[in-house]
């Protein structure tokens, strides 16, 4: 199913309309689940990162030992090819994939050099700043690099992702916030968080559990270059009681704020809405 509408596919060296379909059963990416995807943004007529967005996408996919056919900035140029059939004010989710289409080694390890790629545009609204979600603990954990791709953009990262999720929604709440494999706080389901404390802004440290997001960069950057402390250490559950604010990070929605975790309830601050008003006057005053 579609994550949004008004769907463009790049496949085999060109644009089509519609969710196309891209492989085939055989293909290793569907069968060893050997594929990695990135996700930029269009909304107000910019593309934030793009040219990051891409260049991971090719981190991830040598990460998980898929050979890269393309460079970040051809991927880039296509992206922006097919986004001019969307108007300026369009929101769009754009989505460069890779995936491993042999294997070697009985099937299991991808074959060097033989790739697929595809590149989705969706249309899919900016959510509410005011939208506000709530937070939840989860018995499951981030793994560790020991026994995952834990440096990817990896599908067969998500499903672990979904189970969180999956049991917070079934708790009543919006999201899960996750422990690494110490306990300590890692991220949520679905994007890197961020809490306040007397003014001063919180963020788990990365520490190789989780992926340290390009969003998340660009928040610490415009926070400190407004005046703001913002410290990357290592945070555990009770610290999140004792915040002021919380907030998360992703390129999905920029800012997301935080109403509650587990019976502590927060407003949506004054550093969360800074946080959201320097990213928005950012990324239109760099015109990309």
């Amino acid at each position: 199913m579609a994550f949004g509408t008004n769907i463009r596919t790049y496949f085999d060296g060109k644009w089509h309309d519609g969710d196309v379909p891209v492989m085939r059963a055989s293909d290793h990416g569907i069968w060893q689940g050997s594929s990695v995807f990135d996700g930029a943004r269009q909304f107000d007529g910019v593309v934030p990162d793009l040219a990051k967005h891409c260049a991971r996408a090719n981190a991830s996919a040598e990460a998980l030992m898929i050979t890269p056919t393309m460079t970040a900035a051809e991927m880039e140029a296509i992206a922006r090819d097919g986004l001019r059939a969307y108007g300026a004010g369009q929101a769009v989710y754009v989505r460069p994939m890779y995936w491993a289409l042999d294997g070697s080694d009985l099937g299991v390890a991808p074959k060097i050099g033989a790739t697929g790629f595809a590149m989705a545009l969706e249309e899919v609204v900016m959510p509410d700043p005011e939208a506000a979600t709530t937070l939840t603990r989860t018995r499951f954990r981030r793994p560790v690099l020991e026994d995952n791709v834990c440096n990817a953009k990896a599908g067969c990262l998500y499903p672990n992702n979904a189970r969180m999720l999956v049991e917070a929604k079934s708790k009543g709440f919006g999201n899960a916030l996750v422990a690494d494999a110490m306990g300590n706080v890692a991220e949520t389901a679905t994007a890197n968080v961020f809490m306040v404390r007397d003014g001063v802004v919180f963020t788990p440290i990365a520490n190789g559990t989780f992926l340290s997001g390009i969003t998340r960069a660009r928040h610490i950057a415009n926070l400190r270059g407004d005046g703001v402390e913002v410290v990357e250490t290592v945070l555990t559950f009770d610290d999140f009681h004792a915040a002021d604010e919380v907030f998360l990070s992703g390129n999905f929605a920029k800012v997301t704020p935080v109403r509650a975790f587990d019976g502590t309830e927060y407003g949506i601050g004054p550093v969360t809405r800074r946080a959201r008003s320097l990213y928005w006057d950012w990324a239109h005053s760099t015109g990309t």
